[in-house]
């Protein structure tokens, strides 16, 4: 057994991922916006969330199904698209791919992964299909075209990019491999020059350019407000991700956990809610469903297992997630993920 399988957490695979990437490429893993206290935050808020744990209930037989637009998972804990995974193993989102689907989990496939989207989609059927609306709409058409003819039911705008966050440390590795030909985007073959994924003119009109370009199920991620979040659902979405895109985007010094149920609150059950940013534990993914998460998005926690470990360190990722949630649920006595509910957490005033 190899030393990323036997990680006892997902801080130890982070240490073994460390070790054994280029100081360069690890730090742009641990990077975020200006001083980091948006991506600090989003961790050391869940300490502000208690769990009010309930005894004397048979939680022999432990049921962590859920279903997502109309999509029967047998875990919450979906894979967050993350680009360019090729940083960090050689074989890239194939293995994170691979680790998801031979569980049963969702992943969700970064428009800049090293990776083609086919290539994903055929490693894990099911896939959904993240999208960075590019300044050229004919190229963003043509991603969402690639997307859906590699049979991704669902695809993900992300909607906190009208400029790249100010990210000092780590980012220029990214884009000196890029620009030498070490690392490729798959889903841009032709690719000449600089890729930009940033547009400042992007608005709510985009939701209508994609449906009428595409069958896919539009879910917006990148919604963090009461105000975006009726919004969203004005609009007609399938779902949103409350989400500060790990804390890479702007230093707003709110943690996504924090953001979550005023958002939750605004949907009101209307479309899907799902969350991201922040989760190290199981006990993370128990408070995001009891403050209104139908389902959360783990992004670093696997690429860590990857780096630390390839298919098999990504796959110790989501075991350790999915086994500290299954414990936490039998502490607290939940036998189901609908028996979460807002009655078993307190949040510090």
């Amino acid at each position: 057994m190899s030393e990323a399988e036997q990680a006892r957490n997902i801080d130890e695979l982070a240490a073994l991922a460390r070790q054994r990437l280029e100081p360069g490429i690890a730090e742009y893993l641990d990077g975020a916006a200006d001083d980091k206290r948006t991506l600090r935050a989003n961790t050391a808020r869940f300490a502000d969330v208690g769990i009010r744990a309930r005894r004397l209930v048979d939680v022999a037989t432990i049921d962590t199904t859920v279903e997502i637009l109309g999509e029967r998972w047998p875990s919450p804990i979906a894979l967050a698209p993350v680009g360019y995974q090729g940083l960090f193993h050689a074989d890239a989102e194939l293995a994170t791919a691979r680790a998801a689907h031979s569980r049963g989990q969702r992943f969700i496939a970064s428009a800049v992964s090293t990776e083609p989207i086919g290539s994903i989609h055929a490693a894990a059927p099911g896939s959904w299909f993240q999208l960075y609306p590019t300044p050229d709409r004919a190229v963003t058409a043509r991603l969402l075209e690639h997307a859906e003819g590699a049979g991704c039911p669902v695809v993900a705008l992300t909607v906190d990019v009208p400029t790249l966050g100010n990210r000092e440390r780590g980012l220029d590795t990214l884009l000196g491999m890029l620009s030498d030909g070490r690392l490729k985007a798959g889903n841009f073959p032709d690719l000449e020059g600089e890729l930009t994924i940033e547009d400042p003119s992007m608005d709510w009109s985009m939701i209508d350019w994609m449906r009428e370009r595409s069958s896919m199920k539009i879910v917006l991620k990148g919604i963090v407000t009461a105000e975006d979040a009726r919004r969203s659902v004005e609009q007609g979405v399938a779902g949103i991700v409350v989400s500060n895109h790990g804390g890479r985007q702007e230093e707003s010094d709110r943690a996504t956990i924090e953001c979550l149920p005023e958002v939750a609150a605004a949907v009101g059950g209307r479309c899907a809610v799902l969350f991201d940013s922040g989760i190290r534990r199981g006990t993370d993914v128990f408070k995001a469903l009891a403050l209104g998460a139908d389902a959360v998005c783990v992004g670093r926690a696997y690429v860590w297992g990857l780096a630390a470990g390839g298919e098999a360190g990504a796959g110790r990722a989501l075991d350790l997630l999915n086994e500290e949630l299954v414990r936490i649920m039998r502490l607290a006595g939940t036998p189901t993920i609908a028996e979460i509910g807002r009655d078993l957490v307190e949040t510090a005033s």
